[in-house]
């Protein structure tokens, strides 16, 4: 069977709130509903992984030209195990808004590995890569972006992964700072990264579980968008038993050094 082609199982957007889990008992916030003009998903077959690809070949091809005509055709990682991409598609015209790729370190190392050495206390832990961020121009773009932010969020809490990875080059790095992301390496600055060409990049990356408790203790702008407003929209498919988190141990009491140091918004 193509890799890509994943049986059908309940959608996660159906019963998820919100992206981060928040308190039953004691967070007495209103939930809201909000429709949106498109929809997101998993690719499941090889008409929806080019659709994904036209649009990340585009959005690179906007900023780094040359790189970009690496992307033109669909990455072998893409069907991986422990690789999902999303898509957003307008629910007018079905047409790609946007993209971007989730890698799980249950079958693999994440690529970034490839370019720097993760912290010893991140190590055998469940992670999570996302990679190939791309969206249409105009004045949706944010909008997709952040949608699809929140469908990476979600998913990594569906699979029980306790920290998102990403790498951002200047001027992008600000946006995942501002959404709460950290340098894994303070000190070092930016990092040559391999799979994105060698193009320095900062490496940085977000603790799932206490999410929803660092934004609100920011009183992170965005938060009620995450955490507070349901995305039908959102409608993210599984067909795996196993949650990614449970191939792994339970971390042992005492981490070898401390997790980052908090960034506040």
């Amino acid at each position: 069977m193509n890799p890509l082609i994943r049986a059908p199982s309940p959608a996660l957007g159906s019963a998820k709130i919100g992206a981060f889990r928040t308190p039953a008992l004691t967070d007495a916030t209103p939930i809201t509903e909000e429709r949106l003009p498109f929809s997101v998903r998993i690719v499941s077959n090889e008409e929806d992984l080019s659709k994904a690809v036209v649009i990340r070949h585009a959005a690179y091809a906007r900023h780094m030209p040359i790189f970009a005509e690496k992307l033109r055709e669909a990455e072998s990682l893409d069907a991986a195990p422990g690789v999902v991409v999303l898509l957003a598609e307008s629910r007018l015209d079905g047409s790609a808004l946007g993209t971007l790729r989730i890698q799980t370190n249950a079958h693999m190392q994440l690529t970034v590995e490839q370019s720097i050495e993760l912290p010893r206390w991140m190590r055998d832990r469940p992670l999570a890569e996302v990679t190939r961020l791309g969206i249409t121009g105009g004045s949706i773009g944010r909008l997709v972006k952040m949608v699809l932010i929140k469908a990476a969020f979600q998913y990594c809490e569906h699979e029980d992964i306790e920290w998102a990875v990403v790498v951002a080059r200047p001027p992008l790095d600000r946006q995942y700072a501002q959404l709460m992301f950290e340098d894994l390496y303070p000190a070092q600055g930016l990092v040559p990264v391999r799979h994105v060409d060698n193009i320095p990049h900062r490496v940085m990356a977000f603790e799932i579980e206490t999410g929803h408790q660092r934004w609100a203790e920011a009183e992170h702008p965005l938060l009620n968008f995450f955490s507070y407003t349901r995305h039908p929209d959102i409608a993210l498919q599984f067909s795996q038993p196993m949650h990614t988190g449970e191939l792994f141990p339970h971390p042992s009491m005492a981490r070898v050094s401390q997790p980052l140091g908090r960034i506040p918004v």
